[in-house]
């Protein structure tokens, strides 16, 4: 399968236990495939960066560039195709909908209310970890 995580999952997966860290071990383990773009690695890196992940990061005994390096090592990168505007509320969401689109993915995972009320984009489903884990125990 291929997919696309939204920033605040992969956050929730590389900070925290719970269904966005088993999304990136299966990923790991090449159970599926992750794609980001550019843009979203920038994103990633912004907020890996903020003060407020710092203690996390100490008690992991971790930095802010190992975890983004690691998650783009983990991912197939791609150049996402610009697409016409479709999350007002929350422009940046549209960088995960182009990335989307572009790798021609079957989901977006995505803890992003703004996101998720979208629930598909152009036959690209939007859902939460754990669904997405139902997801992949129904296949």
């Amino acid at each position: 399968m291929r997919w696309v995580l939204d920033t605040n999952t992969v956050i929730a997966g590389l900070l925290w236990y719970g269904p966005p860290r088993t999304l990136l071990n299966l990923a790991r383990s090449q159970h599926l495939t992750l794609f980001v773009s550019m843009p979203l690695l920038l994103e990633l890196d912004d907020v890996l960066h903020r003060l407020k992940f710092a203690a996390r990061l100490k008690q992991a005994a971790v930095s802010a560039d190992e975890l983004l390096l690691g998650y783009a090592a983990l991912c197939r990168q791609i150049i996402p195709k610009a697409i016409a505007p479709v999350v007002l509320d929350d422009p940046d969401d549209d960088a995960v909908l182009a990335c989307a689109l572009t790798a021609e993915a079957d989901a977006i995972v995505s803890g992003d209310h703004h996101l998720l009320t979208v629930g598909f984009y152009r036959g690209i489903r939007i859902l939460n970890a754990a669904d997405c884990l139902t997801l992949l125990q129904s296949d």
